[in-house]
């Protein structure tokens, strides 16, 4: 692989990493293990396992057909944008609103800025959606890199160290499956585990953009689109593991439970990184708390307002550059100002509210991992482009688990 085509491949990885290590691995898998020890890193892996194929379509399609999933799905019946954003649209400000609590809790914890949480949420909406608007991919792309490089070096450092605090005999502790209100934990954990799936749909978006600019024979073959987003994908699950080890490092073996408000969480993950492993490693775990949800919040924005405005292109057939722009920063806009609305309405104790915004973006993973596959396989892209019977057959396993899941969600 060309070095260009490396980066260039890379960049939407990069991108969807850049969205699923915020509220999923900084809150939930320090959550899962703080609460459960290391019960869960089997979890971790499998999801991780099952929800990958729906997320490579996105690059199979985009790659192949330089075009958006939201294409795909209007090649096959208008019925199918429409159920999409039917599914998309209620839970979006609820999951931006999540971010926007997490990255206020962490930014007042370690600046110690006295204001309510709500300015504080106003404050990163307001910050982020500027920055997105006048940034773009491009800026999106060479930033998020510098983040997560940081991420990996800082969380991989502070991994090491607390590794000799870790009770590894709960690998094998399984007593959660007979209770109730772990098995809704382990629901809100998939959610956004490594990423809600509908990121799918901007992932496709992204890898169009990467290579907008340049010409048809020096892009990127498909191979290498896929290596690039595998390379990102295996990121996110290595970092996913390493936040449930810090969590059950340093919370778990402590019995510490994780706090009810936004600031107190991310002060009390701060302190105890102080308490348990001195003020350097400290420094480490907090800025790499830091950078991992504003980049989060920069990819989030951006992947809604990027869907919403794909989508608006295929139902209303409007393929105008300066509508089509303006829908993206109107889109942009509406969805943070509801996601300030549900904070300021619906967020009362951090950990449900987190666990609800998670639980939410599951229950519609099976919708969108049917429509991708339908996608895949009926859809006009070169056969060459169409995926492997054992990763279909792999995406037909992950569609009846999490349907399975997500209707024993209204039973438990």
């Amino acid at each position: 692989m060309a070095k260009a085509n490396f980066w260039r491949t890379l960049g939407p990885g990069l991108l969807f990493s850049g969205a699923a290590v915020g509220v999923s691995h900084l809150v939930q898998s320090t959550r899962a293990g703080a609460l459960f020890g290391l019960a869960l890193v089997a979890t971790i892996v499998v999801i991780n396992i099952l929800k990958y194929p729906a997320y490579r379509f996105g690059v199979d399609y985009g790659q192949s057909t330089r075009q958006s999933l939201l294409a795909g799905y209007r090649e096959l019946g208008l019925w199918a944008p429409i159920l999409f954003c039917l599914v998309i649209v209620p839970v979006a400000p609820i999951i931006v609103a999540a971010i926007s609590a997490t990255t206020a809790g962490l930014l007042g914890a370690l600046t110690g800025i006295d204001l309510a949480l709500p300015a504080l949420i106003a404050i990163v909406l307001g910050s982020t959606v500027f920055l997105i608007i006048v940034g773009g991919y491009h800026w999106l792309d060479r930033v998020n890199r510098l983040l997560m490089l940081f991420l990996i070096l800082a969380t991989l450092a502070t991994t090491v160290m607390v590794l000799p605090g870790v009770e590894w005999r709960t690998l094998a502790d399984t007593s959660w499956i007979a209770d109730p209100a772990a098995l809704l934990f382990v629901i809100a954990l998939a959610g956004f585990m490594p990423n809600p799936l509908d990121v799918s749909v901007p992932q496709s978006i992204w890898t169009v953009e990467a290579e907008e600019n340049v010409p048809p024979e020096q892009r990127a073959t498909l191979a290498e689109a896929r290596k690039g987003f595998l390379g990102g994908y295996l990121v996110s699950g290595i970092l996913a593991l390493c936040f449930c080890i810090m969590g059950a490092g340093v919370m778990h073996t402590g019995n510490v439970e994780p706090a009810s408000d936004a600031v107190g969480f991310a002060a009390q993950l701060v302190g105890l990184y102080r308490e348990t492993l001195g003020p350097v490693p400290a420094l480490l775990a907090a800025i790499s708390a830091l950078a991992v949800m504003l980049s989060t919040m920069f990819v989030a924005f951006d992947a809604y307002g990027k869907s919403f405005t794909a989508a608006f292109r295929e139902i209303g057939n409007d393929n105008d550059p300066l509508t089509l722009r303006r829908a993206y920063i109107i889109i942009v806009l509406s969805v943070a100002a509801l996601a300030f609305a549900a904070v300021l309405f619906l967020l009362t104790d951090f950990g449900t509210f987190v666990d609800l915004a998670t639980s939410l973006a599951f229950l519609s993973a099976p919708i969108i991992a049917l429509l991708n596959h339908l996608v895949v396989t009926r859809c006009a892209m070169p056969d060459s482009a169409r995926p492997s019977a054992a990763i279909r057959g792999l995406n037909i396993l992950a569609i009846a688990v999490m349907g399975a899941l997500a209707v024993s969600y209204f039973m438990l």
